[in-house]
């Protein structure tokens, strides 16, 4: 019996790529508007900031998304002494995203149904806390949530086994109880069935078209509510 379905964020309940692409444009103009000195090129620095991050921190490590460290580490790069400037850094792309952030279509309405149930709503993010509290907020869907966990808490990715042990254990739950819903086959699916839960891949067909994949797919959150049923992929429906 299915009581709890967790979903992974980004490129799952919005489209994380397409809004990134905006948000880095936005962040490339004010870096040219702020340091016209700097002769360097933005997506070259940018790169070079987080291998320098990940050579200090490891790559398992939730600080290799935080772009205010990036974004100190490529005023470092410059020879900028300004940590304010990392600041509004932080600012253009962030709000710059969350403006442009809309909710997966269908989604609202398959979050509504499970919670109609009585079905648990979890978060598993690889991510800080505080922005990904934020991109809730925006979708409408924060006060959903029954638990969320991010590999900040985690102290791990995912696939790591702990990181999937912490959203059971917080949510009260067997791992066969839980459904996992995400978009990365290696990190959500395939981390999620190996830890016992039940991992469904979202391959909308709006980007993927129908290719066929053994594993449980969700092509739109719209396809999910079924008459009396939620169909979570082929062969994982909740009556």
């Amino acid at each position: 019996m299915i009581k709890a379905v967790f979903f992974d964020i980004d490129d799952t309940m919005y489209d994380f790529t397409g809004t990134h692409r905006i948000a880095m444009k936005a962040l490339t103009d004010y870096c040219r508007r702020e340091f016209p000195e700097v002769e360097a090129d933005f997506q070259e620095t940018f790169t070079s900031a987080q291998a320098t991050i990940e050579r200090r921190t490891g790559t398992d490590c939730a600080a290799n998304h935080n772009r205010l460290i990036r974004f100190q580490c490529i005023l470092d790069l410059w020879g900028i002494q300004a940590p304010s400037k990392a600041l509004e850094m932080y600012h253009a792309y962030w709000d710059t995203l969350l403006s442009l952030m809309k909710p997966e279509p269908g989604l609202l309405k398959l979050v509504a149904e499970l919670r109609s149930r009585g079905i648990l709503l979890g978060i598993g993010s690889d991510m800080t806390a505080y922005i990904q509290y934020k991109k809730l907020e925006r979708l409408g869907v924060l006060d959903d949530i029954s638990r969320i966990v991010v590999s900040e808490e985690a102290g791990a990715e995912k696939p790591a086994p702990r990181f999937f042990r912490l959203c059971v254990e917080k949510m009260g739950c067997r791992p066969e109880e839980c459904v996992f819903i995400g978009d990365s086959l290696r990190k959500d699916v395939r981390g999620a069935i190996d830890c016992g839960l039940h991992g469904v891949w979202y391959r909308p067909r709006s980007k993927y078209g129908e290719e066929e994949t053994e594993y449980p797919c969700i092509r739109s959150f719209e396809d999910c509510v079924r008459g009396d049923a939620v169909c979570l992929g082929e062969g994982l429906c909740i009556a």
